[in-house]
């Protein structure tokens, strides 16, 4: 079963690009509070963060790229109101 993402179990679950939007803003967030922080390791931690950052935007736009794949092929998704997946099985 997944936690966050829509499925049979949780149809009112989220767009997969809609958790890494939030966890995007989430870590943004934090490296605005480390920003000024001139010790080694917050610069340390800033890096890594910029990088996950990136790695997280190509997530999403990968993300995006299959829902506008399978809103093209297929209409968009009803399995908020209980429809079958639009690909795979149930």
């Amino acid at each position: 079963m997944t936690r966050y993402l829509v499925s049979d179990e949780n149809p009112t679950g989220l767009k997969l690009e809609d958790v890494l939007i939030a966890i995007r803003r989430d870590i943004l967030n934090r490296c605005t509070k480390i920003a000024d922080d001139h010790r080694t390791e917050a610069h340390m931690v800033l890096a890594n963060n910029m990088q996950i950052l990136n790695l997280l935007t190509q997530a999403i736009e990968l993300a995006e790229d299959s829902t506008r794949t399978l809103d093209k092929a297929f209409g968009p998704s009803m399995a908020a109101q209980g429809g079958e997946p639009r690909i795979g099985r149930a």
